[in-house]
């Protein structure tokens, strides 16, 4: 399993929310909260599919931060 640690300051949560339904179909994901990040756990049918979800996912989650900050800056 890996772990990712997407830090609040930088990742909003519906963009986590977002990323996790487009890559459903390639890992199984377990989410929850702590005061300071959204942790996703990815479990996939090898390490190195693992990894690779994990980074595809945080990349998208990133975009899509960026491009709603953009849209409307908080």
């Amino acid at each position: 399993m890996t772990v990712l640690k997407l830090h609040r300051k930088i990742y909003r949560g519906t963009a986590v929310d977002a990323a996790l339904k487009v890559y459903g179909a390639y890992a199984t994901f377990e989410q929850r909260e702590e005061p300071d990040h959204w942790v996703v756990s990815v479990s996939a049918t090898t390490p190195a599919r693992e990894r690779r979800v994990a980074g595809e996912l945080a990349n998208y989650a990133l975009g899509l931060t960026i491009a709603a900050r953009n849209a409307s800056p908080e």
